[in-house]
């Protein structure tokens, strides 16, 4: 057994209590953690949400023309800036940005674009061409240069469900459903005798880093509150444990978490709106939670979705599309609008073309947040200008 599958067989399955043998326990120590380190914050949007009712070209006759049966009035388009603006649901985002703390990166994708939810998906988690197939996720690649060995919590999914993203060779991750469920304790054994097998020590060591996470987890939550009011859903109980565990000083590099339900082929207008306020909410919340706490300087949160919709709507929704806007919030990003508005006459076969590749994106977040060369993992695109 192998040590990611092992730690995916302890790890993943902890939607309640953990019991490991109590020999596990005579191994390890936690360790020293530092206050202050940066970390990023993914929330990944699943199903393709529709950046063009997301982030609005209100002053775009095509706009409207393209999307006579879901085209957002351009009175109730909140934040305007240069022709563009939030779906109302988003009056918090519009909010935020501001006062300075949100960046809109228009237009982002990736050449040869892949309609495939799945495929589509697994392009952006590996951060590999849309040709190309690899095991190992683009943060998990990252974090196998910043351990000598593995650190159990350097990457924190919460989620029902292994994510790509942080997959690596070693098992810098892992995945909690709720992190104050997350508890490792012994099991009463008589006559637990060791052994100088070198198999039953591997799997002694990966076992006792789970305790160690746990207990790493444990303590953060005991070591952070929740200060203000988060609403009562899913995405809001994930940004609330992630926000606990920043606070209470886990200092994970990388936090990820999702909200399904942005396949919007039909019944937009009412499901999109829905997803927004979930989506506008939850990060309301975390953001108010981290500057009260004053870290929202140390973290960046990443809010993305695997592809666009098409520009032209199917009568009651909108397909498979291509590119769409990414926003940044928080980490002292500079809190302004990156790429050129849409340009809705020049598509390629009904889609938006990409200006800005994801993998920019990405070399953004690693050089300038983690300080981390972004080439070693295999990204060749260069930094987005103008983000921090």
């Amino acid at each position: 057994m192998n040590r990611r599958n092992f730690l995916t067989l302890t790890g993943t399955l902890t939607g309640g209590m953990l019991v490991l043998p109590s020999f596990l326990h005579a191994f390890g120590s936690q360790n020293n953690l530092i206050v202050g380190e940066q970390c990023l914050v993914f929330i990944q949007l699943n199903g393709g949400n529709d950046g063009l009712n997301t982030y609005i070209p209100y002053e775009n006759p095509l706009y409207y023309d393209l999307r006579p049966k879901i085209a957002l009035n351009k009175d109730a388009v909140i934040g305007k800036n240069n022709k563009m603006g939030f779906h109302p649901a988003l009056k918090d985002f519009a909010q935020i940005q501001q006062n300075g703390d949100l960046t809109v990166i228009q237009n982002v994708g990736y050449p040869e674009p892949v309609r495939s939810h799945f495929r589509s998906q697994e392009i952006w988690q590996t951060a590999t061409d849309s040709d190309k197939y690899i095991n190992e996720g683009w943060l998990g690649r990252y974090l196998d240069f910043q351990y000598h060995d593995h650190k159990t919590t350097a990457g924190i999914n919460i989620d029902t469900i292994d994510n790509l993203a942080l997959k690596g060779l070693e098992p810098n991750s892992i995945t909690v459903k709720d992190p104050n469920l997350f508890k490792v304790k012994p099991a009463k054994e008589e006559n637990v005798k060791l052994s100088d097998n070198p198999q039953l020590d591997f799997v002694r060591k990966i076992a006792n880093s789970v305790i160690e996470g746990s207990d790493d987890i444990q303590k953060a939550l005991k070591q952070s509150k929740t200060e203000i009011s988060y609403p009562k859903t899913g995405l809001s109980k994930n940004l609330e444990w992630i926000a606990r565990l920043v606070k209470g000083n886990l200092n994970s590099k990388v936090y990820y978490t999702s909200l399904n339900g942005f396949d919007t082929h039909d019944n937009q207008l009412s499901v999109h709106e829905r997803k927004l306020t979930d989506l506008n909410d939850a990060i309301s919340s975390f953001y108010k939670d981290l500057k009260e706490a004053n870290l929202l300087q140390n973290v960046t949160i990443v809010v993305f979705s695997e592809f666009g919709r098409r520009v032209k709507d199917n009568g009651n929704g909108t397909d498979h599309g291509t590119a769409a806007p990414m926003f940044i919030i928080g980490g002292n990003n500079k809190g302004t609008i990156l790429g050129n508005n849409p340009n809705l006459s020049d598509l390629d076969n009904g889609d938006l073309k990409h200006q800005i590749d994801f993998r920019s994106v990405y070399a953004s977040l690693l050089k300038q947040k983690m300080s981390f060369d972004y080439s070693k993992i295999g990204i060749k695109n260069k930094p987005v200008a103008g983000l921090f």
